[in-house]
């Protein structure tokens, strides 16, 4: 009798953890636009930007404009453009832009492949290839062959007390933790943004709803 409690009560548990997943999951999905123009609006001003010349400027700010207006194919190529034929900062936030509407576009693996590279480039401020690992790891999370092993280790360094991208790590590896139903791994997580009064707050009342959950 005691087994039989015992496969109900984990059966009860994934049943949260699935649902938690659906909650919350596609929020990750959601989360990679936003942080693009989060990325945008943090660098587009600062040492990225003003040190560009004029005709990349124009030619970025067009392209955004296109955006804004819903023109996403034009917007795509004019993102492409820059990112093939651009420099520094401009070619570097085109290339986001560029992954960002693949993944929109449903091209996941080429949204992928320009993170990726991303990541990977030396050449660019640790801060935006770090970008491109959430972006990545976001992207990913929800794909049925995901690899979580490889996911937590691109987040693992994100995720150190001061880092830029520390709160969006640690909400990405709860949610990996709830996928694979480590309750333990996914209350630590969400419990460090839960206790950072520098978390964002909507992330924090996400953190707070989740450990409700995961406690039970």
């Amino acid at each position: 009798m005691g087994d039989l409690f015992r496969e109900i009560d984990e059966e009860m548990r994934q049943e949260r953890f699935e649902k938690l997943w659906q909650s919350y999951g596609k929020y990750a999905m959601g989360i990679g636009v936003v942080l693009v123009l989060a990325v945008v609006a943090w660098k587009s001003w600062d040492h990225y930007i003003v040190s560009q010349r004029q005709e990349q400027s124009l030619q970025f700010s067009n392209a955004n404009k296109l955006l804004a207006e819903g023109k996403k194919t034009e917007a795509a190529a004019r993102f492409a453009s820059l990112a093939q034929e651009g420099s520094g900062g401009y070619k570097t936030l085109a290339r986001f832009h560029q992954a960002a509407l693949r993944a929109d576009s449903g091209d996941k693996a080429g949204a992928l492949s320009i993170y990726d590279a991303l990541a990977k480039d030396a050449s660019i401020d640790g801060t935006m290839r770090e970008a491109a690992d959430i972006f990545a790891v976001t992207l990913g999370l929800d794909d049925a062959t995901a690899d979580f092993g490889t996911f937590n280790t691109r987040l693992a360094p994100l995720m150190a007390d001061g880092g830029a991208w520390r709160h969006a790590a640690r909400e990405l590896a709860g949610l990996i933790a709830l996928r694979q139903s480590d309750s333990k791994l996914a209350r630590e997580h969400f419990q460090k943004i839960a206790d950072d009064p520098a978390a964002p707050q909507g992330m924090r009342a996400r953190a707070v709803q989740i450990l409700a959950v995961v406690s039970q």
